[in-house]
């Protein structure tokens, strides 16, 4: 037996968990119809089968029609449900992990325009800013039917074989009875602390007289909404309390805020940039006070600090839930005492800014998960050695090497520049984004341990990557700032990349103009006001830095709206001549016939990337694809096999920003599916 802490079993009641490490719930947003399918279930499976004890889904399940998600979630008051969380359950169990599943109903936290277009509910009329819907007011008979609706759903679980069941308070329903600023009803559902529980505890009776006292149901909600007017620290720990003391319940989850804005969501679960573990001595103390099992998660990224978690005893279950989406093999990794082959999260939050804009939940820089039947997480060792030559030292060609070098392959990667790293060295230098370099680290970790030979200051040639005798070519060039998009004055613009580079200073009135709307522009914006400059984002864009997404955009705009920086959206800037000392710029507008001046003394231009393709396209007659690329199986997971040139030497492949303009998780994603085959 380990004396790890973080190995040690668990006992919930009668359930026995193989160690303290769990997946809290989520919605990574892979219901297909409502329904945990395939590429659900293998996300799941995957992660049990690696050692983690348990496994939460659902962030959270919708048990009534009128709780229509507001991204892809499962609908738990379906009763085709049933089958498909029992494929999940009984497959998870099988690898020893323990499946339970969050069900909730939103209440305001969702919008009349989704699902059946019914009202939203909740025991106000104040709409939540987050999701901008003005609720009816609840009424008895829609108490009556959620509080059935919950139990129907848990019996649905139960019937499944889940190992329990958690609700969502937090931000939903439940908690918007709690809280004084979201619940104006009279008695019996309002007023004191008793009345705006009652709803809570009619349906765990609900659920309890349905599912047997057996049955484990446990609580997700917050300690202290820490929001002026809400609920606080002292009627949280009398809520804490209560839900012991009711004996309905049999575990509470903790966490500590509101989530009904970007910047309250983004406080309470925090990204890179902030403050780790910020709400664990907070969940220390529930534990402490209740004497009850307390599980918990936020940005608990690293085994270092879960393992405090549980040896300072302020957890009995640590969360490592974004973790597990970085690297599914973290228990196992322990248990081999493999801690330091860890894929790091980076706390990029690619992944839940994803799900609130529509999309499917991937990590920024491990490609494989959401997607584990096409893409694996360990990579297996080709049946045949080859020679592969690698040009450019990014994050696509630095995962390119690890793949090939897992593969068994020689691997050779030429670099220009003296280290690798690529834009993300430029996005590194940014304080807040200082773990994005981890994202090359790892990697770079993983090819030393592998052999890979690399070669810096090196400006790859056609005739250098001949000389290795490549049987496989990967072109990882990347690409150079795009800024001559301006009618005139192109020659008087500088590149975001600029100044973040620090080859051009900082200016005392500067005017970005962002037509890409990803971090760089806001990244220089940020460098640029910290100095005290006057500093102007201006965007054709309806809504400026669309790419950086709710969560990521809170820092940045907790540093620009202090500083002296203004946001103009619909302009487009056309020009820029010379006056004196000073650059007038035109701005035009896409909507009509208009026009603006500015009078600023440096002008900055972020408009994406343009491939550094001169190398790809001097070796592709040469190569056997002719650089030709199967789309079909790069889309499926399937094998290249293009041979348009039977008397080339080589195949050739390009990756990354060296075909066009995309992001880290686009560019990293590329190398893993094109060389896990070679």
């Amino acid at each position: 037996m380990s004396n790890d802490p973080l190995l040690q079993p668990y006992q919930l009641k009668h359930l026995t968990l193989r160690n303290r490490i769990m997946i809290t719930s989520h919605e990574p947003a892979y219901p297909e119809d409502g329904m945990p399918k395939g590429r659900y279930r293998a996300y799941h499976v995957e992660r049990a089968k690696a050692g983690v004890a348990l496994t939460m889904t659902a962030g959270s399940a919708s048990v009534a029609r009128d709780s229509p998600p507001v991204f892809n979630n499962i609908l738990a008051w379906k009763d085709e449900v049933v089958g498909w969380m029992k494929g999940m359950v009984d497959e998870c169990h099988d690898h020893g992990a323990a499946v339970m599943i969050q069900l909730t109903h939103l209440g305001r936290r969702t919008r009349w325009d989704k699902g059946d277009w019914l009202p939203v509910v909740a025991p106000s009329h104040e709409r939540e800013a987050a999701h901008r819907a003005f609720p009816k007011r609840i009424e008895d008979w829609d108490i009556a039917r959620i509080i059935t609706d919950f139990a129907d759903a848990a019996e649905r679980m139960q019937a499944a074989g889940v190992d329990g069941i958690e609700l969502e308070a937090y931000g939903h329903l439940l908690e918007q009875f709690w809280s004084p600023l979201t619940n104006d009803l009279e008695a019996p559902y309002g007023g004191s602390l008793d009345n705006r529980l009652r709803f809570t505890f009619d349906v765990l009776r609900a659920i309890r007289e349905r599912c047997g006292a057996d049955f484990i149901v446990g609580l997700r909600y917050t300690g202290d909404q820490d929001m002026a007017g809400g609920m606080g620290r002292a009627e949280g720990m009398e809520v804490s309390h209560k839900l012991k003391d009711s004996g309905l319940v049999d575990f509470l989850n903790v966490v500590r805020g509101h989530i009904d804005t970007d910047p309250a969501l983004t406080d309470l679960i925090p990204i890179q940039g902030m403050k780790s573990a910020p709400h664990l001595d907070f969940a220390g103390e529930i534990r402490a006070a209740t004497g009850f099992p307390t599980f918990h998660a936020a940005r608990i990224p690293d085994v270092a600090t879960a393992r405090h978690a549980i040896a300072s005893g302020k957890l009995d279950m640590v969360g490592m839930t974004r973790a597990h989406m970085a690297d599914p093999h973290i228990v196992r990794k322990i248990i081999e005492k493999r801690e330091d082959d860890i894929r790091p999260c980076v706390g990029a939050n690619y992944c839940l800014d994803r799900i609130y804009q529509g999309g499917l939940a991937f990590c920024l820089h491990n490609p494989a998960t959401g997607r584990e039947e096409t893409m694996p997480h360990v990579i297996p060792v080709a049946a045949a050695k080859k020679r592969i030559t690698i040009v450019g030292a990014g994050p696509a060609g630095v995962e390119a090497a690890r793949v090939a070098a897992e593969r068994g392959h020689a691997v050779t990667v030429f670099e220009a520049a003296d280290r690798a790293g690529g834009q993300i060295r430029l996005t590194a230098q940014d304080e807040r984004r200082r773990e994005m370099i981890s994202v090359i680290a790892w990697r770079m970790a993983q090819c030393e341990k592998k052999g890979v030979a690399f070669h810096f200051n090196s400006y790859a040639d056609a005739a250098m990557v001949l000389a290795t005798q490549p049987d496989e070519v990967i072109i990882a060039t990347g690409g150079l700032p795009h800024t001559a998009v301006l009618a005139a004055g192109n020659d008087l613009v500088h590149s975001a990349w600029d100044v973040l580079s620090g080859d051009v200073k900082p200016g005392a009135d500067v005017l970005i103009f962002d037509d890409a709307g990803d971090h760089a522009a806001l990244q220089a914006a940020d460098l640029i006001s910290a100095t005290g400059a006057a500093v102007e984002i201006v965007t054709p864009d309806r809504s400026f830095s669309p790419e950086v997404m709710g969560m990521n955009l809170v820092p940045y705009m907790r540093n620009l709206q202090k500083r002296n920086t203004t946001f103009t959206v619909t302009w487009r800037l056309v020009s820029v001549v010379r006056e004196g000392n000073r650059l007038r710029a035109r701005l035009g507008s896409d909507y009509g016939d208009y026009t603006k001046e500015r009078l600023v003394d440096q002008v900055i231009v972020n408009h994406g990337t343009r491939p550094l393709d001169d190398l790809y396209f001097e070796l592709k007659p040469q190569s056997t694809n002719l650089g030709e690329v199967d789309y079909e199986a790069l889309s499926t997971g399937g094998v290249q096999a293009v041979a348009a040139n039977p008397d080339g030497g080589f195949r050739l492949f390009r990756i990354g920003d060296a075909v066009a303009s995309r992001n880290t998780h686009a560019a990293i994603y590329d190398a893993l599916r094109i060389v896990k085959d070679l």
